[in-house]
């Protein structure tokens, strides 16, 4: 009887200026037995190189370093086609960060205060690895709103009728999709709201992620606000 291979461990990546900070999050990392570190990080341009040859599958990236910050480095990774499949949380000391909607358009999947309880730190990371997108409990998704409907992360080259021309492309349903994973449902959240498979969801959110550029849920979240798709709730 053959063995089941055991599933390889996700590889992670520490880019922090603190070192002390670094080592407790290898620490932490090591001690799973579906995770480990591969590599750690100093710096933005450190981040970027090390990424490159290390491939992990996520970095854990302090938006504040010296020299190239943690946005410049996210921008650097997600732009090189080899590295198409890392994905980057940010860790911000205050999760209320002006930099928070640029991270998510830079291609980071989400982002973490360093606060953060040790399991959720170690769920982030599961989640990130997965492909979905991450907002820790006190980031939430009227924060990311807020700071699109305020322009603080308002990208000029980007205003809201290219994205709107961008979301022609969508179907009726892949648009009606777009909208639940603004709302931050899971595609089985999803697949109960709409009675249709978990599968087809996925498919749905695919095929939008395609058609609008977008590297992850992340992304379709940002698309979904600054075009207008999905608007702030008054709080």
């Amino acid at each position: 009887m053959e063995e089941t291979p055991t599933p390889r461990p996700i590889r992670v990546l520490l880019a922090d200026d603190q070192a002390l900070l670094r080592s407790a999050f290898k620490v932490l990392v090591d001690s799973e037995p579906d995770m480990e570190v591969v590599g750690e990080a100093c710096d933005g341009a450190q981040a970027f190189e090390v990424a490159r040859d290390t491939r992990p599958d996520v970095v854990l990236m302090d938006i504040r370093m010296p020299g190239t910050d943690g946005l410049a480095a996210t921008r650097l990774i997600t732009a090189d086609p080899e590295l198409a499949d890392v994905r980057v949380v940010m860790l911000t000391t205050f999760e209320v960060d002006e930099y928070v909607a640029s991270s998510l358009r830079a291609g980071a999947c989400g982002f973490l205060g360093k606060g953060a309880e040790p399991e959720e730190l170690l769920n982030a990371i599961r989640v990130a690895a997965a492909g979905e997108a991450l907002l820790s409990p006190a980031a939430t998704k009227g924060l990311i709103a807020t700071f699109l409907a305020q322009g603080g992360g308002a990208d000029p080259a980007e205003p809201a009728a290219v994205h709107a021309e961008r979301l022609a492309a969508l179907t009726g349903r892949e648009r009606e999709v777009l909208v639940l994973v603004a709302a931050g449902l899971s595609n089985d959240g999803i697949a109960g709201r709409l009675e249709v498979s978990p599968l087809t969801v996925k498919t749905h959110v695919n095929r939008a992620m395609a058609k609008l550029g977008a590297r992850d849920r992340a992304q379709l979240v940002v698309v979904a606000y600054e075009s207008g798709l999905v608007r702030p709730r008054a709080e």
